[in-house]
């Protein structure tokens, strides 16, 4: 690539980007800080430095992915902040956002995911399959079209990523830190892939952030920045002639501001002394891990001395981690041994893991904990005697230069700092060994060369032995002994500069890049290992893309882009057993729990006696409650103690007892006082019972009566005479079966789909939403269509359950039931996609869809109580929710025989609740983030 003169400040064309007095804040954070900045047109432009210097704010700016704050950003010559600006140059610009894959969906092939990106940009189906082809084979992942994205490495999927971003043939391709935690062999075959679509599209402008130096110096432009500001700009060569330095990461180190370098040297490793190589700390013998028929780690070898810097590289997917987790103990080995200072790994042997230190790549202490608190716990953890502790505490803090952090919260700390940080929890206990995971990667320059000082002290000083895993050249340098291991083996362990002398290779990445490439040409050569292996990807073939239509059009409504995210989200659906199983099965699981759950009826009631009389007329009196189908007849009762034990533990419901000349007063005709105690922990049911027994009791009395006096008795009595309709039995089911259906094609549906939108800004993959010209519109449409036809489904499914399993007597008309339901859990998923525009969880989504929806479906629609005896806030919810009147036409439909004719004015609150639920739901989504 040929890079710009060193005197040559930007080319003469117009600029690709213009920015002026732009800053961005998140909250009381600046990410970036009245920025002004023109980028040249028609070449590749790097953005340097370390994470959280506000590369990333910058690029989605610049795509149109955020708001503008403060400031004017124009991009291909228009304020990126005016919509219709950024609507009409949107299909103009690819943006592929940082993390592996992050614009990927991990369910979908390879295939699906490109084609996805082809339906947004408004290409027909002849015409994706043609430019999927096409950059399937110029990438060289055409044998890899049907995989998973999420069970692809690392560098394959930021391959998968680029061919999304220019399925649309963009003018500007925007790449953020795109080889980030990709393995050497990956960034040079993803570095070349750009160069070749670069000559086919000369005029397309590429803007790149990344945190390697090493690939910065191929790029023809350059800004180098730090703390929201940008240090300095121009060609690399032109950078290195204004520092005086030899290569960009001094360069970078130069440009920074004085307080920032003013503690910077270079790192220095001594050597270690000589006869230290005979205490083995850390040793692997043959070690072997399978998950099923996949072999992660293949017969795997090597001893370290204690003290050793020891590095560990190879591809993305070659089996580190899962060796680094062996010597822990937190995953066993399937064949082979692993030893810790002699000792075979145990994960229950405590004592010697507790002489081991690990530090993972991603941030993982407690943020809601400050710097003093998070050393406390992890001291104590690791089970230091109390009395210790603040001494061992203060030492870390002197050591890693953290007094006047201790009482600061982790996320308002620097990344070089919160990284000094976890080496500190790492080493609080003081282990003989450190285990690291790639430590520094968006580490800036010189807190990355302070970090390396440490181990060099805590190695050479402490004695420390330190397993690190890195895909930075410069640092596998500073190590003692490197392990190059790729598809699960070792390819070559030794020091750094003997690797580089038997490969005869001019640095140590250019011998990495070789035993890589000659470990996948050996696979290749094995049928069955090329169709398997991940990290097995070919060359890239010279097959040129073809110039297609233009992008698709400023439409306001486009179809294809609706179904486009339909079909997805269906796909997904499919492919997620657990919510494919909480959207088919969940509805009628849950119908069986609430119907079975709310019935009132009362059957089966255990009862006894406490027969103080025991005469033939108290037989009798007990026999009237036993022959009713209600109650159920237990052992007669002792005394009291016998009746509040048998009460307590649940062995009845009810006691009656029979006090003594109970039958000489019945047959005397005087007053008659029997004692019966009722199970009141349920109130309704206490009552019901109440009812039951008083009306056996007055009809036993009534009859003796007639016994006694003859029909005179009850001459003259008055009786009311109650008839049913609707429900005969007056049975509870009837009641409730119908009204919980209302309530789960609520719940669930609006959970679902308040969940398919959360689930994308959790991933990251809303930023599709945001760079394409996908309107919100057809976004909200498409990821409804899905979800009401699953909600249909569970409708048929919960009415079949209602009829044959709960025995609930349908009556009415089934098309004007459905026809309700249909606009129904249009209302219900739409509700969900308003949840979503607030919630930024998964978690939140589901407990606030929960309660937003339970709470008045219970309360106010007239589940339990009828909406007209609700008053107040209580009844104008009732009146204005749609479950209110589906409640209506759902019983209506099922006991009492009703129609459209008759439903009809049910049917006019939902038919109005449908548009005024999608406006909102439109009105509240963002096209941006802010």
């Amino acid at each position: 690539m040929t890079g710009l003169a060193a005197d040559q400040a930007l080319p003469a064309t117009d600029p690709v980007v213009s920015l002026k007095s732009v800053s961005h804040a998140y909250g009381k954070t600046r990410a970036l800080k009245g920025v002004t900045l023109d980028l040249p047109a028609g070449c590749m432009i790097g953005l340097i430095g370390p994470d959280g210097v506000g590369k990333s704010s910058l690029l989605s700016l610049i795509a149109g992915a955020r708001v503008v704050q403060q400031g004017e950003v124009h991009v291909l010559g228009g304020s990126i902040a005016d919509s219709d600006h950024r609507l009409k140059t949107c299909p103009r610009i690819a943006y592929m956002p940082q993390g592996l894959g992050g614009n990927l969906y991990p369910t979908l092939s390879v295939f699906e995911n490109i084609d996805f990106f082809g339906r947004l940009f408004g290409h027909g189906r002849q015409e994706r399959e043609q430019r999927v082809g096409d950059l399937l084979a110029r990438t060289g992942m055409a044998k890899f079209a049907d995989r998973p994205a999420g069970k692809l490495s690392g560098g394959m999927k930021q391959k998968t990523s680029l061919c999304c971003s220019l399925i649309h043939d963009p003018d500007l391709l925007i790449l953020d830190e795109p080889t980030t935690g990709v393995d050497p062999l990956s960034r040079r075959q993803f570095w070349e892939l750009i160069d070749d679509i670069r000559r086919d599209r000369p005029g397309m402008s590429v803007i790149v952030a990344t945190a390697y130096m090493e690939e910065a110096a191929r790029f023809d432009w350059l800004v180098a920045m730090n703390a929201g500001e940008v240090l300095a700009t121009g060609a690399p060569a032109a950078l290195l002639e204004q520092t005086g330095a030899t290569n960009l990461d001094a360069a970078f180190i130069a440009l920074l501001p004085e307080e920032d370098r003013r503690d910077h040297h270079a790192v220095v490793i001594p050597p270690r002394a000589d006869g230290t190589d005979a205490d083995i700390a850390i040793e692997a013998e043959h070690v072997t891990v399978r998950f099923g028929d996949f072999t992660a780690v293949d017969n795997v070898s090597f001893r370290i001395p204690r003290g050793e810097i020891f590095g560990f590289l190879g591809s993305n997917g070659c089996g580190k981690t899962t060796t680094m987790k062996v010597l822990t103990g937190l995953l066993p080995a399937s064949d082979g041994t692993a030893r810790l200072f002699g000792r075979e790994v145990d994960p229950r042997d405590l004592e010697v893991r507790q002489r081991v230190g690990y530090m993972s790549q991603a941030f993982s202490l407690y943020t809601e904990l400050t710097v003093r608190q998070n050393l406390e716990l992890h001291a104590r953890l690791f089970h230091l005697p109390e009395a210790d502790i603040p001494a061992r505490i203060a030492e870390m803090t002197e050591r890693f230069d953290l007094g006047a952090l201790l009482d600061s919260l982790p996320d308002a700390l620097p990344l070089g700092i919160r990284q000094r940080l976890s080496l500190a929890v790492a080493l609080i206990h003081s282990p003989d060994i450190l285990i690291l995971d790639e430590p520094t990667s968006g580490v800036d320059p010189v807190a990355r060369d302070g970090f390396w000082q440490i181990l060099s002290d805590l190695s050479r000083k402490d004695n420390v032995t330190i397993f690190v895993s890195t895909h930075f050249m410069n640092e596998a340098e500073l190590c003692d002994r490197i392990s190059l291991m790729h598809a699960g083996k070792v390819l070559i362990s030794d020091t750094p500069k003997a690797i580089v002398e038997k490969r005869s290779a001019a640095n140590l990445e250019e011998a990495f890049v070789g035993y890589l490439e000659d470990a996948i040409d050996e696979a290749s050569s094995k049928p069955e290992a090329s169709s398997t292996s991940p990290a097995a990807e070919p060359a890239p073939v010279a097959t040129k893309l073809k110039a297609g239509t233009p992008a698709s059009q400023r439409r306001f409504f486009d179809p294809r882009r609706m179904f486009a995210y339909s079909q997805r989200e269906a796909l997904e659906l499919r492919r997620d057993p657990i919510r494919a199983t909480l959207a088919i099965l969940g509805s009628v699981l849950l119908m069986f729990v609430i119907g079975y759950g709310i019935n009132m009826d009362v059957e089966d009631l255990t009862f006894a006696v406490l027969d103080r009389d025991d005469t033939t007329v108290s037989h009798d009196y007990i026999q009237e409650i036993s022959g009713s189908r209600y109650f159920i007849e237990k052992p007669p009762i002792t005394d009291y103690q016998d009746l509040d034990r048998r009460m307590a533990s649940g062995d009845i419901s009810l006691a009656i007892e029979i006090p003594p000349g109970f039958g000489r007063d019945v047959a005397r005709g005087r007053a008659v006082a029997v004692g019966a105690w009722i199970d009141g922990a349920m109130p309704q049911r206490a009552e019901t019972v109440r009812g039951y027994v008083q009306g056996m009791h007055q009809t036993w009395l009534t009859e003796k009566a007639r016994q006694l006096y003859g029909n005179a008795a009850t001459v003259g009595n008055f009786q009311l005479a109650i008839r049913y309709r609707y429900n005969p039995d007056v049975q509870s089911l009837v009641a409730i079966v119908p009204a919980v259906i209302p309530l789960l094609l609520l719940m669930i549906p609006a959970m679902l789909a308040a969940l398919s939108v959360v689930r994308e800004k959790e991933l990251g993959s809303i930023i599709n939403f945001y760079v394409t010209p996908v309107t919100k519109m057809e976004f909200l449409l498409g990821k409804q269509l899905p979800y009401i036809a699953l909600a249909m489904a569970n409708f048929l499914m919960l009415t079949a359950f209602a009829v044959f399993i709960f025995r609930v007597p349908f009556t009415g008309s089934f098309l004007a039931y459905t026809a309700a339901a249909f606009l129904y859990v249009i209302f219900t998923t739409g509700m969900g996609l308003v949840i979503s525009t607030f919630m930024n969880s998964q978690i939140a989504a589901i407990f606030g869809t929960a309660l937003i929806t339970l709470i008045p479906a219970v309360q106010y629609s007239g589940m339990i109580d009828p909406v007209s005896s609700l008053e107040g806030a209580g009844a104008f919810i009732g009146r204005i929710y749609p479950t209110s009147y589906f409640m209506t036409i759902s019983r209506g439909a099922f006991s009492k025989g009703l129609d459209f004719c008759e439903l009809a004015g049910s049917f006019v609150p939902l038919v109005i609740a449908v548009p005024v639920l999608f406006g909102l739901g439109t009105l509240l989504l963002k096209k941006q983030a802010r």
